[in-house]
């Protein structure tokens, strides 16, 4: 592995940081957060003409066919800005329809989904709240040719302007994935109250909802295996994302630092706001480090890729949640305040730490794969 971004990759986060830094400026972002939905038409033509939404689909696709390092350093500078919307929901679909979906299948979704024509989303929780494969109970039967799904799912992400909802289903001892489009007969959606309002959550009621079995994703067989895989895919791009927002607490921290004065004197002279910066310089440095080796790992498909999205998921929630606290130590009754943008970045990491599973989910899973290799 080179511990070194290319120079294209390089180019690359440089070009999305401008860009963000144009489009997605703060008060933009505040303005999405007041919306139901979150979501900017215009911001989301922008990404998909940067090639964003196609960053990891394959070239035939109209994808550009780049690898989750890309993907890591595009996501990165998402977090920075604090990217409202569901980009990485549509990842994460983009991601199960590549690997579960029949050549005509990806051909249908991918092709508009790259353009910026189609948005997506997947749903997976339920009352459980676990991103355990094995927790899906919503039951689909089978009648004249179809499934048929009746349930709810919780906590689907963006479901509200997504064109295509993925509902994760049991099929028997199997799973079954099921494309809904967002109008689909039986299909209710209601919004959720969520921490982070620049994703919206929402529940998915289902009444006798019919997929024809021909549209079913992962007809070979493998459906618990395509979404595990698009899950630790969606996880890379979130645990980059989460060190983007780890780094604009510590920049804006230390620059608050060096210019906040008291006692005659900037408070970054004090050794105790040293402290706590240097704290957050090594959480994300070190969450940065864990982040861009799972990409590499689980890109290359090297031993032990799946341990190494578990850690770096770990890290990242636990570090998330601790520099944000930092951060609204440092910068004292500026950093509780709505005036000041520090909240936007505590709530993302807050509501990411639990996204694809929290900590104490993934040192259970790194627990298990060790006992399984001995």
């Amino acid at each position: 592995m080179d511990f070194d971004l290319s120079k294209p990759q390089k180019l690359l986060k440089d070009s999305a940081r401008e860009l963000l830094a144009r489009e997605c400026q703060p008060a933009r972002v505040r303005e999405l957060m007041e919306t139901d939905t979150a979501h900017d038409e215009a911001l989301w033509q922008t990404i998909a003409d940067q090639g964003w939404t196609g960053l990891i689909v394959p070239e035939e696709y109209g994808g550009l066919g780049l690898g989750l390092v890309e993907l890591a350093a595009v996501a990165e500078e998402m977090g920075r800005a604090c990217l409202p919307g569901a980009f990485l929901s549509t990842l994460f679909a983009a991601a199960l329809i590549d690997r579960a979906g029949s050549e005509q299948q990806r051909a249908k979704y991918l092709t508009p989904l790259v353009a910026g024509e189609l948005r997506a989303t997947v749903a997976v929780l339920e009352e459980s709240g676990s991103w355990d494969a094995g927790e899906v109970k919503l039951a689909a039967t089978r009648m004249n040719g179809n499934l048929s799904v009746s349930g709810k799912k919780l906590f689907v992400p963006d479901a509200a302007v997504a064109d295509l909802v993925i509902c994760v289903a049991r099929l028997g001892d199997s799973l079954a994935l099921l494309p809904l489009e967002r109008d689909a007969a039986g299909l209710e959606l209601m919004p959720m109250p969520s921490m982070d309002g620049t994703r919206k959550l929402y529940q998915l009621t289902l009444n006798d909802v019919a997929v024809s079995q021909s549209e079913v994703l992962g007809a070979d067989g493998d459906a618990a295996g395509a979404l595990q895989q698009a899950i630790e895919t969606a996880t890379v791009a979130l645990c980059a994302e989460m060190v983007g927002g780890m780094q604009w607490v510590l920049d804006t921290s230390v620059e608050f630092a060096k210019t906040r004065q008291q006692f005659g004197r900037p408070i970054g002279a004090f050794q105790a706001v040293q402290h706590q910066c240097a704290d957050m310089l090594l959480m994300t440095e070190s969450a940065r480090s864990a982040a861009y080796y799972a990409a590499w790992a689980l890109n290359e498909h090297a031993p032990g890729a799946s341990e190494a999205v578990s850690i770096a998921k770990a890290y990242c929630s636990d570090a998330g949640r601790e520099v944000g606290n930092r951060g609204v130590q440092v910068h004292g009754g500026i950093g509780f305040t709505w005036e000041h943008d520090l909240h936007l970045y505590y709530k993302r990491s807050k509501a990411s730490e639990v996204m694809f599973g929290d900590a104490s989910f993934h040192r259970e899973r790194i627990a298990r794969a060790i006992v399984d290799e001995s």
